[in-house]
């Protein structure tokens, strides 16, 4: 059972990743992207290679991962994205303690919003076939428009934002990521991160990146952020 133990200060600021990070994907990603690119006849990336395009803005991932021409980057990205909302979306699930974790910070005083690379329409609805949207104070995300967000410079322009629709409203502010862009984009908003284990980095990535601790459980990640807020 989670105990309240209020943080140092009530008003602070605690933003999180979405896949990978809040949510399990459950393979609906790397599995969707494979069929997507195997619809449209193009090689499939190993395993290990799919897992790395989980994170970075999916124009990104396909045209720089996954080698895509140009010309098939769109309907690639149709494919997948359809097939997501129909079957990826109700495949996935909560990672174990997370929501719990998020109402605990919220019992303390915190503030807690989504900071995630996936579109914002999206990422507002996957929350919503999960039964999460009523946890945080807001949700910021990528634009609509896919090409567009794979012309910002990272996760810094969306973590920007969601500390400017808070401003004002928290005294401290902390990123909870999964991947080194999580890390990186907190870094040049001024944030600390922490990393958690269950996502989708590669071995020693959040700890090259800067992460300031990097935790294997939801009550261990509860128990850091106390600790550093």
């Amino acid at each position: 059972m989670w105990q309240t133990c209020p943080v140092t200060n009530s008003q602070a600021l605690v933003l999180f990743d979405l896949d990978g990070t809040l949510i399990d994907p459950a393979g609906s990603i790397t599995g969707g992207i494979e069929a997507a690119l195997r619809e449209h006849g193009l090689p499939v990336p190993d395993p290990r290679v799919l897992q790395s395009m989980v994170g970075p803005a999916l124009v990104t991932s396909l045209r720089n991962i996954a080698g895509v021409p140009e010309h098939l980057i769109d309907p690639v990205m149709g494919a997948y994205r359809a097939g997501y909302r129909t079957i990826g979306m109700a495949q996935s699930r909560p990672y174990p303690g997370i929501a719990d974790c998020v109402r605990a910070l919220r019992a303390d005083g915190a503030r807690v919003a989504v900071a995630t690379q996936k579109p914002e329409w999206l990422a507002e609805e996957l929350l919503t076939a999960q039964g999460m949207t009523g946890l945080f104070d807001s949700v910021h995300g990528a634009p609509r428009d896919e090409r567009a967000a794979a012309a910002l410079p990272g996760k810094k322009p969306i973590i920007a934002a969601a500390l400017s629709e808070h401003a004002g409203r928290y005294g401290s502010a902390i990123m909870v990521g999964d991947r080194s862009h999580d890390v990186l984009g907190a870094a040049d908003n001024g944030l600390g991160c922490v990393g958690v284990s269950w996502g989708f980095a590669s071995p020693g990535e959040l700890e090259e990146a800067g992460a300031i601790a990097v935790v294997d459980t939801a009550d261990k990640l509860l128990e850091v952020l106390r600790g550093n807020l």
